[in-house]
């Protein structure tokens, strides 16, 4: 970086601008004509076939980002650690700064991964609890808690997600944005009515029947350190708040995760390509790629 003065100005002059050369943009030939690209706030809905990765990649190499990736492995799930790691070192932001941070009771058996330049990983010891819904639940507290202490000073975007899965696909820079959520695989095409928010008015995740944009899956969501600290806080409050009343939400964070997307609308979207279950849903045409995909398990063994 050089610094120019021109008259008055003092202007910065980046000299690291790489040429690029790529397909220009047509503003009247849309770059998909089957499914949804823009939400009514004008946030993007990623599909295959609405990005240019190259321009991305270059506009995220020039902030020199780093993203943070945020895994528990809590009990049996630890299992799921190797193929998850694995699987990210191919396909999750090559090129870019990754923290794998990996939540466990079991430091022990986290599995030696080789890791490319610029990666690392970060074990962070937590307790478990005796029911699954619990572990997850607690989820949002501890990311809330851990982005205050210590991921804003390490990572520019966090990433969420479920361990018992693996990365198929690319998934990069083009998922970033302030905030952003994941269309849920069994609910992408249902109206609202259909979407299994809390329908109880006594919990802090209800919903009602005629208010909803999208289903997103807990499994896959992040943003800014700043915006999922606050997504983190709010929900683990509003489960502490439903503990007090005695209530539990139907879907757990997932349920709270749906209310606090509903009132702080997401930057950016993510399609169900970015959470897919290809035993149970098949590959239909409309996915042009399956990027992050389900581990077939037997959940009821895991869970217990």
């Amino acid at each position: 970086m050089t610094r120019v003065a021109v008259g008055e100005l003092d202007v910065q002059e980046v000299v690291a601008l790489s040429r690029m050369v790529y397909a220009q943009p047509k503003a009247l030939t849309p770059s998909r004509k089957d499914v949804l690209v823009l939400t009514p706030w004008l946030a993007p809905i990623i599909w295959e076939g609405t990005f240019n990765i190259d321009i991305l990649n270059e506009q995220f190499r020039l902030q020199n980002t780093t993203v943070g990736l945020t895994v528990f492995a809590i009990k049996k799930y630890v299992v799921f650690l190797k193929l998850f790691l694995e699987t990210a070192e191919q396909h999750f932001m090559v090129g870019h700064k990754v923290i794998y941070y990996v939540f466990t009771d079991r430091p022990a058996d986290v599995p030696q991964v080789p890791l490319g330049a610029g990666r690392k990983l970060v074990v962070l010891t937590v307790r478990n609890y005796t029911r699954w819904q619990d572990v997850s639940m607690h989820r949002m507290e501890m990311i809330s808690r851990f982005s205050e202490q210590r991921f804003l000073h390490e990572v520019d975007y966090l990433v969420c997600a479920d361990v018992d899965m693996k990365f198929s696909d690319h998934v990069g820079v083009e998922i970033l944005s302030a905030l952003f959520g994941t269309l849920h695989p069994g609910f992408y095409s249902s109206s609202r009515e259909a979407f299994t928010y809390e329908r109880r008015p006594k919990s802090q995740a209800y919903i009602p029947r005629d208010e909803g944009d999208f289903y997103y899956m807990g499994a896959f969501f992040g943003g800014s350190v700043v915006e999922v600290y606050r997504l983190t806080k709010a929900c683990h409050q509003a489960m502490v708040e439903d503990k007090a009343n005695g209530i539990e939400a139907v879907w757990h964070d997932e349920s709270h995760l749906n209310k606090y997307l509903l009132y702080h609308k997401p930057t950016k979207v993510l399609s169900p390509e970015y959470m897919w279950d290809q035993q149970l849903l098949g590959w239909p045409s409309i996915m042009k790629k399956l990027r992050y995909v389900a581990v077939p398990k037997n959940h009821q063994a895991i869970r217990n």
